[in-house]
């Protein structure tokens, strides 16, 4: 069965198409034989009726760094009607731009699959809840309370300090047990996020860097029109 697969993600042109989720997400599709569209969040529409649009350009892609992907022409799509898979792709920040996007993708769940489900999404920012499985994760701290970064710090030494909603490794900071930066990074930090911040050991092991594990889960539902 061929799918119609439309992604909202950022920009195609400037993706690292060698660590980019989205992009293998892509490629896999095509080789299943599915359609692929692309378009950018900023690109829905919800009109008076209730239909949820959005200009988007047919895609192939292809693992060749600098010519990794070919856009058709510009269409617009009822992602409701036109479009068997919205992927939800989009980088964060976690502003109310996307959660504004995952109200919008909401209004088409009864008529299209959208991965990951909007309200989950809403509900389960990864750096927060990635809190629930402790064990397997470094030492973790969630706050913007100096003393309490303090005493984190001289039970674990080096540490990591990034934002809550950030992401791409921005804003991304090593601060070593004895760190002379500390200070001015803290003040840094309480003036650019509203936001707690995330405090984390440092594993030296990081340098060899990562490996992602990508799962997909669809819940099924039958209704009945028993009475």
């Amino acid at each position: 069965m061929t799918l119609r697969v439309a992604v909202q993600m950022d920009p195609i042109e400037t993706i690292n198409i060698n660590g980019d989720s989205s992009f293998a997400l892509m490629l896999a599709a095509q080789a299943r034989g599915h359609r692929v569209y692309h378009y950018d969040v900023n690109a829905l529409t919800l009109d008076a009726n209730d239909r949820l649009t959005a200009v988007a350009h047919p895609v192939t892609v292809q693992r060749v760094a600098g010519d990794h992907f070919t856009k058709g022409d510009p269409v617009r799509l009822d992602l409701g009607r036109d479009i068997d898979v919205v992927l939800m792709r989009q980088d964060p920040p976690f502003h109310m731009g996307y959660i504004t996007a995952t109200h919008l993708l909401e209004r088409i769940e009864h008529e299209t699959l959208v991965v990951n489900n909007p309200a989950s999404v809403r509900n389960a920012p990864e750096k927060l809840f990635v809190m629930n499985f402790p064990q397997l994760m470094p030492p973790t701290l969630i706050t913007r309370d100096k003393a309490e970064i303090e005493a984190f710090r001289a039970q674990h030494g080096d540490v990591v300090m990034k934002p809550l909603y950030g992401n791409g490794g921005a804003a991304v900071f090593k601060l070593s047990a004895r760190d002379p930066n500390f200070g001015s990074l803290y003040d840094l930090f309480a003036v650019t996020f509203r936001e707690p911040w995330v405090i984390q050991k440092f594993l030296p092991k990081v340098v060899e860097g990562d490996k992602r594990i990508i799962l997909i889960f669809i819940s099924i539902y039958t209704v009945s029109n028993d009475t």
